[in-house]
């Protein structure tokens, strides 16, 4: 099967990120030496569905290591690296992905990785899950199970689920701890922010910054905000999320008022249409537009270029939209995921508790293939508590962290046993 990348020849380049990443991701470092020995993927595909850049790259790494024939492509057209796909393409992985994939390229790098008849799949966003099930159901008695990164996918998942037609057993690897609390809090909050001011080069200090939505994601965005002196105004569907954002010191109120008094919106939602058409025409002169979702349906950029009467580019990564009330909007990325197609992502430590969830996941399905559930209905599964644990348990001890244990007596006080 034939590699789609841009350029193999970018593969120095792609080596040396990959390199840089590995020195800051000592979890995966850990796993690497114990799959090399215990090669718990012999004989078996895994079909990779993820932002494929340096951190996706070394997943990749330690899963080969343990002895999965790897089939790799993008979960977002701006998110590529072109050479981060040439080295894993340079060590003989299959890999079909490149930067700016237009819609049907990416539809066929998805299905080419498919093609494989893969036994496991790692998704980021539910594509990879979804199309098998459209495309090529054939292959499904082959799978054993998958695992999926975001909120987005196990929304999508768990409407499977419900609906019974979701048929084979996937791990919900967004909603353990170990990443939800981190990958979602911290490395969004972070690398959202590095996305916007590497690209806008603009001051974020005195501005009023408007986010929407306050799960895990939003309140890192909220709280990094606040952090370089922003104003922070927050907009929620939920009432407990939004008395959280009023508690935690910020202004709640809906997106048709915060319009007026924003200079940044970033969206983290998960959902659609969350600015649109009405809210561009209240907005400031210069107010910048951009998403952190997962999917580019945040931000309504396709109605914003039917009202606009010019649309130029201001700078890389920034379209401006000039209205005919004389304001120009300005949006980041496509409305696309900012801190990736207009970043790196999150922080290689961030990632390395993720991707090694990811990889701990996958060794479990393969691990209990003959008694995890296989009944309709019943085909999502949380990552087990034990898995959560030991992430944490690693990652302090990378940290030279020790802490307390409790004591038999203490055990059976708190637990009974």
């Amino acid at each position: 099967m034939a590699d789609e990348i841009r350029n193999r020849e970018l593969w120095p380049d792609g080596r040396m990120k990959i390199d840089w990443v590995k020195h800051h991701m000592p979890l995966l470092n850990g796993l690497e030496k114990e799959f090399s020995s215990g090669k718990p993927f012999k004989g078996l595909k895994i079909a990779l569905s993820v932002h494929l850049e340096a951190k996706t790259a070394y997943l990749c790494e330690v899963l080969a290591a343990g002895g999965a024939e790897m089939y790799v492509t993008g979960s977002n057209p701006l998110s590529t690296q072109d050479d981060v796909a040439a080295a894993l393409a340079h060590e003989g992985m299959n890999v079909f992905a490149w930067y700016g994939a237009t819609s049907e390229d990416y539809k066929r790098h998805i299905r080419k990785v498919l093609e494989a008849g893969p036994n496991i799949i790692i998704d980021d966003g539910g594509d990879l899950v979804s199309l098998m099930h459209s495309g090529f159901r054939d292959l499904i008695p082959g799978v054993i199970g998958g695992c999926e990164e975001t909120t987005t996918g196990i929304l999508r998942l768990q409407s499977m689920n419900r609906a019974g037609t979701l048929l084979f057993p996937m791990m919900l690897v967004n909603n353990a701890d170990c990443k939800h609390l981190f990958d979602n809090r911290y490395g969004t909050g972070q690398s959202v922010w590095t996305g916007i001011n590497r690209t806008t080069n603009l001051i974020v200090a005195g501005k009023t910054v408007v986010v929407a939505g306050y799960g895990w994601c939003g309140k890192g965005v909220a709280m990094r905000a606040k952090g370089q002196g922003a104003k922070v105004i927050v907009t929620e569907v939920d009432p407990i999320r939004a008395m959280e954002a009023m508690m935690d010191g910020f202004r709640v109120m809906k997106m048709s008022r915060a319009a007026s008094e924003g200079d940044i919106f970033v969206t983290v939602t998960g959902c659609k249409d969350v600015i649109t058409g009405p809210d561009f025409l209240k907005m400031k002169d210069g107010a910048i537009c951009c998403n952190a979702g997962h999917f580019d349906v945040e931000v309504d950029v396709a109605a914003l270029r039917k009202m606009a009467s010019e649309t130029m580019p201001a700078r890389q990564n920034i379209t401006g939209y000039k209205l005919r009330n004389g304001n120009t909007i300005y949006i980041l990325a496509e409305g696309r995921l900012v801190n990736l197609a207009a970043g790196d992502g999150h922080p290689a430590e961030i990632m390395d508790m993720s991707f090694a969830i990811q990889a701990l996941s996958a060794k479990y399905l393969v691990e209990n293939r003959d008694t995890i559930s296989r009944t309709p209905g019943k085909m999502v599964n949380e990552v087990p508590k034990a898995i959560d644990l030991e992430v944490a348990r690693r990652e302090l001890e990378s940290w030279g962290c020790e802490i307390d244990t409790l004591t038999e007596e203490q055990h059976r006080y708190l637990f009974g046993d």
